[in-house]
């Protein structure tokens, strides 16, 4: 109930130097000092060359199909050309700025269907229970080293999400069962190896088996260059700390954004509500 929020949900109220309500953090506050600073920018320099566009998408939360994804290929269609990029994520960890995001890992969801047969507890040999069958798969998959990352990225991560399986009765072997897992994956590997080996191994182990692969983003790298130099640069003058360069986390709408060989940064907020 709203009345139970320590701050009104639905609006905006400062106190004690701090902005509280819904999305402050992800991402309202930063698309409030990206007006601002263009605002301060273009009062400075009246006659600046090239263009300044905010995108504006209440589609990257969901399934990132109709906001970015589509201002892309409409850019692409008229030949327009994204060079410096900087999404508003809250990449800030204690301090604002104390962390910038130059890269994100890719990200690869499974939907995987383990066919058995049901039946009664009593009689085992009459059933298929797809729980056994599938157990020592996913055990082989969630020990497996998928890679030791690099001096950019950490290690490709695997991770069941959901496991859904029998009608809730103690006695009934299950005919069907469901695992969605999770792959957050670095440059070391494609999503391609990734479907190849995974089902490598469910073959190994005879599963009566379907999977649906959706691949959400593949893994992109900023590195140095005049983006990530003016971001630093600016912290140092700004806050007068350094800022440090990472990978870690989500993904976000920079995913669709960096292909397009524009460079890319995360720098937002803290990372805390």
């Amino acid at each position: 109930p709203e009345y139970q929020w320590q701050y009104p949900p639905f609006e905006a109220r400062i106190e004690d130097g701090h902005i509280h309500g819904r999305g402050t953090a992800d991402m309202k506050g930063s698309l409030a000092a990206f007006i601002t600073a263009t605002e301060r920018f273009i009062e400075k320099y009246p006659e600046h060359k090239g263009s300044i566009a905010y995108l504006i998408t209440s589609d990257e939360e969901g399934p990132a199909k109709n906001g970015t994804v589509k201002v892309i290929e409409t850019l692409e269609a008229r030949n327009e050309k994204i060079d410096w990029c900087l999404v508003g994520e809250p990449s800030s960890t204690t301090t604002l700025g104390d962390v910038i995001k130059n890269g994100r890992r890719g990200s690869l969801n499974a939907k995987l269907t383990i066919k058995g047969k049901q039946g009664h507890v009593a009689y085992p040999h009459l059933a298929d229970n797809p729980i056994h069958k599938a157990s020592r798969a996913l055990a082989e998959l969630a020990d497996i080293e998928w890679d030791q990352g690099n001096e950019f990225f950490p290690a490709t991560s695997f991770q069941i999400t959901n496991f859904n399986c029998g009608t809730g009765a103690t006695n009934v072997i299950p005919g069907v069962g469901e695992v969605l897992f999770n792959f957050r994956y670095c440059t070391e590997v494609t999503a391609e190896e990734l479907t190849e080996k995974t089902e490598a191994v469910l073959e190994k182990y005879d599963l009566d088996y379907d999977i649906v692969w959706n691949l959400s983003g593949r893994p992109f790298l900023t590195e140095a260059g005049p983006l990530v130099e003016a971001a630093v640069a600016s912290i140092k003058e700004v806050k007068g700390i350094d800022t440090e360069l990472s990978t870690s986390g989500g993904t976000s709408d920079g995913r669709f954004i960096a292909p397009t060989g524009a460079q890319v940064l995360e720098l937002g907020p803290l990372n805390a509500t």
